[in-house]
């Protein structure tokens, strides 16, 4: 199969962007994430990935192998359940947890979906739906009979807030008791990319509207949804030698992104 140009702009074209960071990680020194088929896709897409991208962000592969921890432990309690990744773009994490039986929905813009079946194409039980994932069109394709997951990695910082809020509230109304895992830039990030930027060397960052500090997070959500069962953080940094009581400093630090792991 011969390179293939995609033609994204904005959001979308962090699909990339993120890709390029997994990819790399496959052969990186001490790998976080060994994604053979990240590293297939970057040789069959015609781009620039280091001209245009930069050096890899390697916390989007630690993004995506502790999701993978977190997915192939719900999936040992909930074997046929379902698995709904909002905004996933040219992610490649259902093959990664895939235990045989699982089934996984992939719902994305239509240009994203696009782009995603020129490499990945849906075949038994991996779905994709075209959908704005902020409306409740896709809901009645969620069988949540045999449990149901809903990832929305590097999502919901580029919606705008009310959207996040009127999303998550229609998750926990039309799915109680089900899991959800997405991440949450730091307010002085969000509000950089909302603000006119210089052209750089490498890409630039769409506008990102929805950012809160550490400290905000478990308080905001659970205003949305008094109802909820869990919250927890999950340990989102790169393996280094720092004491573990240090990096666990780190982590709680309000610039630093954090991942999220709620039950509705």
């Amino acid at each position: 199969m011969s390179a293939q140009a995609l033609n994204l702009g904005g959001v979308p074209e962090t699909m990339l962007w993120t890709l390029h960071a997994r990819a790399a990680e496959f052969t990186a020194r001490r790998s976080v994430l060994r994604d053979s088929r990240a590293a297939a896709l970057v040789r069959l897409i015609d781009c620039d990935f280091s001209r245009r991208f930069g050096p890899p962000n390697r916390l989007f592969a630690v993004r995506a192998a502790l999701l993978d921890k977190v997915l192939r432990a719900w999936v040992k309690r909930h074997p046929d359940g379902l698995v709904v990744s909002l905004g996933e773009g040219l992610e490649t994490q259902a093959w990664r947890v895939d235990n045989g039986r699982l089934r996984w929905l992939s719902v994305d813009l239509p240009e994203s979906i696009r782009a995603r079946e020129v490499f990945l194409l849906p075949a038994g039980r991996f779905e994709h739906l075209a959908a704005d994932v902020t409306s409740e069109t896709w809901f009645s394709r969620v069988d949540a009979a045999k449990g149901v997951f809903f990832v929305a990695q590097g999502l919901f910082m580029y919606l705008p807030p009310d959207a996040v809020e009127t999303l998550f509230k229609r998750l926990a109304a039309h799915f109680p008791g089900a899991d959800l895992a997405f991440d949450v830039i730091h307010r002085s990030l969000s509000a950089a990319t909302c603000t006119k930027q210089e052209p750089g060397q490498y890409f630039s960052l769409p506008p990102m509207p929805w950012g809160l500090d550490r400290t905000e997070i478990e308080p905001k959500l659970r205003s949305w949804h008094p109802g909820l069962r869990r919250f927890r953080f999950l340990p989102y940094r790169i393996p280094g030698r720092s004491p573990v009581w240090l990096a666990e400093l780190r982590d709680r630090s309000v610039s630093r992104p954090s991942l999220i792991q709620v039950t509705l």
